[in-house]
């Protein structure tokens, strides 16, 4: 028998019907579609692109995945970790390979979070965390929703900006 609560955090992770529970898109859906030059695009100075924020969010399914599995793996393969830089040139055959480290990042998460024992949601990270393992996929799904947004607004800023 399954956990009622991972259960719970899986069926929001990863939606049965692939939408979120919002009828909005997922992380990985809302890139569906976007091209390079639409991905790299910033809307303004000091802001982030579509791109940027997609390796934002696969860097922190990543640290929390790595929290959750207790393991040394690889470093995450872009730099600076947590806002990655965008390749220069934004090519579409680099940003396909961003959007497939994404979705891979998603994947493992998913797998991670099915493997892990429930009986440890409420304790922290030997790591020296301060937050639960409970709390930090909360977080991610929380994380996930904030930046899901962002790059929905900047697909519209985009489309906006070309009708000009």
């Amino acid at each position: 028998m399954t956990d009622p609560t991972l259960e719970l955090l899986l069926g929001t992770i990863q939606p049965a019907r692939g939408r979120a529970w919002h009828g909005g898109v997922t992380p990985v859906g809302a890139l569906r579609g976007i091209t390079a030059r639409q991905a790299a695009w910033v809307p303004a100075p000091k802001r982030m692109s579509i791109w940027g924020l997609t390796l934002h969010v696969a860097y922190w399914k990543y640290t929390v995945r790595r929290h959750l599995e207790g393991g040394n793996g690889p470093r995450f393969p872009r730099s600076p970790a947590n806002f990655p830089r965008v390749p220069q040139p934004a090519t579409d055959a680099a940003w396909r390979e961003d959007c497939r480290l994404a979705a891979e990042e998603h994947r493992r998460f998913v797998a991670a979070v099915k493997r892990f024992d429930p009986a440890r949601l409420r304790r922290r990270p030997p790591s020296g965390k301060k937050w639960t393992y409970a709390e930090m996929i909360l977080g991610v799904l929380a994380h996930d929703a904030y930046h899901t947004g962002q790059i929905q607004l900047l697909k519209r800023l985009w489309t906006t900006r070309s009708r000009r």
